[in-house]
């Protein structure tokens, strides 16, 4: 089979490998579908690294994807070849302390697809994983709105976090496909009003039609001072999802007395700073969010209900051979991209 393997930084080539095969009985083979490219995708592409967790060349990338079921282990049950299913990207061990504790997310032993020393990535034609991690979708959903069920569902375990009340005020800092998520799983779980900020002008106007009532760039103007305008008691809540310190900054400016900040995006840097001076005379929350939580199936519903529509975030299609250069456009947030897809199978 074919995979796309990062061999150095900004490096990709198409390589033939061989095809898996199901090591446990209640493992699956997938066809791959088509694989969105992540932020976090990114960081490894450009910097070699998330935060101490250097990339080992050559990795194989990629964790949001849509799939389809090819061959079932004797042990799996509830899953049948043909079937499509979305894929929650994290293996637990479902033993220590944390699994038992019903936080899968933040498992001692965990395993990520696209993760150097844990899994090989999704950037595959055929992908072996536990039939635990694959949730069946129905036909309505076409194969983009399948792969963005992942980012869909972090979005939603952090709406679920925040415990927003009636008619809240809160902002989404960085508009990136993350950021829209969160938009939109705010905009379908609660009332609230909810306001953006972006560097890039066509995530702005994709932030307006996901539903936010006002949309500013920092690069323009002063979005601290114009949010405080429209809200003057500050935010309830702020999520963070561009993962640098402006923004940071930004966000802890932005909030009310007793507000949360949900620290959702992934930092370049191994330390980012915060004004203790605003977080202790204001009492302000702290949470960071770690995954999607049991939120695959939500995401699924909202999304085949029609209630999350997810569809307008995928701007730009690209066939399995030009990989490299679905990165360099995300890498460069060139050509208004959001979110960049990649179609691996062509028979999907």
């Amino acid at each position: 089979m074919k995979a796309v393997y990062l061999t150095g930084l900004r490096q990709m080539e198409l390589r033939e490998t061989p095809l898996p095969s199901l090591t446990a009985p209640t493992n699956v083979l997938l066809r791959v579908d088509a694989l969105g490219v992540c932020g976090s995708d990114i960081h490894y592409f450009k910097d070699g690294k998330i935060g101490p967790g250097p990339a080992v060349f050559p990795q194989v990338l990629g964790h949001e994807l849509g799939a389809t079921v090819a061959e079932t282990g004797a042990g799996v049950k509830n899953l049948r070849p043909g079937q499509r299913v979305a894929v929650d990207p994290l293996v637990a061990c479902g033993e220590c302390d944390q699994c038992r504790s019903g936080r899968q997310n933040t498992c001692r032993r965990q395993k990520f697809l696209g993760n150097p020393g844990q899994l090989p990535g999704a950037l595959v034609e055929y992908l072996v994983m536990p039939a635990a991690c694959c949730s069946p979708v129905p036909d309505s959903l076409n194969d983009d709105e399948v792969a963005l069920v992942e980012p869909l569902s972090i979005a939603v375990y952090a709406v679920q976090m925040a415990q927003l009340r009636p008619g809240a005020r809160v902002a989404v800092v960085g508009s990136g496909p993350i950021g829209l998520c969160t938009l939109v799983a705010i905009r379908v779980l609660t009332d609230a009003v909810v306001y953006a900020t972006d560097l890039v002008d066509a995530r702005l106007a994709a932030a307006r039609a996901c539903g936010a009532a006002w949309a500013g760039n920092p690069l323009r103007e002063d979005v601290v001072a114009a949010l405080q305008r429209l809200e003057p008691l500050g935010m309830d809540a702020v999520f963070e999802c561009a993962g640098e310190q402006d923004a940071i900054d930004q966000s802890v400016e932005l909030l009310k007395p007793g507000g949360a900040l949900l620290v959702i995006g992934i930092p370049e840097v191994d330390r980012l700073t915060f004004s203790m001076n605003i977080l202790r005379r204001n009492e302000l929350r702290i949470l960071n969010v770690r995954r999607q939580n049991h939120c695959v199936e939500r995401a699924i519903e909202l999304i085949a209900s029609g209630r999350a529509n997810v569809r307008p975030l995928v701007t730009h299609h690209f066939p399995f051979e030009e990989t490299p250069r679905a990165f360099d456009l995300v890498a460069a947030r060139r050509d208004g991209v959001v979110k960049a897809m990649i179609r691996i199978s062509p028979e999907a």
